[in-house]
């Protein structure tokens, strides 16, 4: 998958390709389709008071408003208000806007961006929705957002429908959300956070979680430090539900253009695997390799998800709830059932600690030793190697033998 991220469009609340820049995306979808990628667009919901669409919004109620003062609710690029996903009428305008633009141009997923919604003053006392105050129902809003384009790709003929969000509540599953932890900082520290959210996401029943590798705000490609970071994170995103590279990079570009539409907004540095240079792109292509290794894997994963609403990726007492060790475990995970994932989430650590789930024997990938579990290990982790540990006679020991 490839995305098209924001200001793409010619304005907030347009929903639309700006011809200037995007002048055939019908070819372009048709072009990256022979090549066997999917082309995604990211969408905001946001409604700018100069879109096209804004009258008509406000006319027919389907923006969120305000009790007191402006009706504004976040200024980027001008001045902005949300669409109402709690009301139906707005989830139904909003999808035939995505469909006319995007859906019947060949593109079938969509990013569905700043879901909170993200208000420039987050008091949600300000604010009221279709479904009541800011205070009673916001949390419900990415869920509504999810089900805008879940109910409308699934009218379109589209079978299961599934789009990245932002953010997520509870039942967003339900409408294909496969949520990721927003726009975090590149840090050891947020890094070390993933861990936990994508676990408590798993266990609050919403299977497909991701997470921005390397994360987003704050990485200079050309830092010794960050390229660490971009490592150790490229090798736990492998073990993810979802696998996503994405990040505002530093050093920055500037816009194409001053004017309002798809030239405006600044980009950041390239964010390719080969953007950290050649030691880091070899490690990361490793990975990569090993991700598409284990495909027969995941999918059995998603698969036993889709079906069951078994986690992709687990603490570990969900698999070893006798074991009293596995309870107080934050920073290890089962991804299926047969694989044991440790990151390494501190600057220049070369080794860590892990404990092995009584109840199996395990296998060290790299170093093919079989360990009894039930006991805490120091294991040797060089940069380039992230601890996994296999159950022994496992089917997974086979695909992954050519590893290293």
């Amino acid at each position: 998958v490839i995305v098209i991220d924001f200001f793409h469009w010619t304005n907030q609340g347009e929903w639309q390709f700006d011809s200037e820049y995007w002048p055939n995306p019908e070819q372009l979808v048709n072009d990256l389709n022979k090549m066997g990628i999917n082309l995604v667009v990211s969408v905001w919901p946001t409604v700018d008071s100069k879109s096209n669409n804004y009258r008509k919004m406000v006319d027919e109620d389907m923006l969120i408003r305000t009790n007191t003062g402006c009706p504004v609710s976040m200024q980027l690029f001008g001045d902005e208000s949300f669409a109402d996903f709690t009301n139906k009428e707005t989830r139904e305008f909003v999808w035939s806007k995505c469909k006319e633009n995007y859906f019947d141009k060949g593109i079938s997923s969509f990013w569905l961006d700043v879901a909170e919604p993200e208000y420039t003053v987050p008091d949600f006392s300000i604010y009221h929705y279709n479904k009541g105050s800011g205070l009673e129902c916001a949390n419900i809003y990415p869920l509504k957002y999810a089900q805008t384009f879940y109910d409308g790709m699934k009218e379109s003929g589209v079978e299961n429908p599934v789009n990245l969000i932002r953010c997520a509540w509870a039942g967003s599953q339900r409408y294909g959300a496969l949520a990721w932890s927003g726009d975090v900082p590149s840090s050891f520290t947020y890094f070390k956070y993933q861990i936990k959210a994508g676990l408590n996401m798993a266990i609050a029943g919403i299977p497909l979680w991701t997470c921005d590798i390397g994360g987003f705000h704050g990485g200079d490609i050309t830092d010794d430090k960050f390229k660490e970071l971009i490592i150790r994170w490229f090798e736990y995103g492998t073990f993810c539900p979802v696998m996503r590279l994405h990040g505002d990079r530093n050093p920055h570009k500037k816009p194409l253009s001053e004017k309002l539409g798809g030239g405006m907004c600044a980009s950041g540095a390239s964010n390719e695997v080969w953007s950290f240079g050649e030691d880091v792109e070899k490690i990361l292509t490793k990975y990569i390799e090993i991700r598409e290794c284990l495909f027969p894997y995941l999918k059995e994963a998603v698969k036993e998800s889709h079906e069951k609403g078994t986690p992709v990726i687990k603490p570990l007492f969900y698999d070893f709830d006798k074991d009293a060790y596995c309870w107080d475990i934050e920073d290890e995970f089962l991804l299926g059932h047969d694989l044991l994932v440790a990151p390494i989430y501190e600057y220049q650590k070369r080794e860590r600690v892990v404990y092995l789930p009584k109840g199996a024997n395990w296998v060290d990938v790299w170093t093919k030793e079989i360990i009894e579990g039930g006991v805490t290990i120091i294991v040797n982790s060089p940069i380039d190697r992230i601890p996994l540990y296999i159950k022994e006679k496992s089917y997974v020991l086979n695909i992954l033998d050519s590893i290293n």
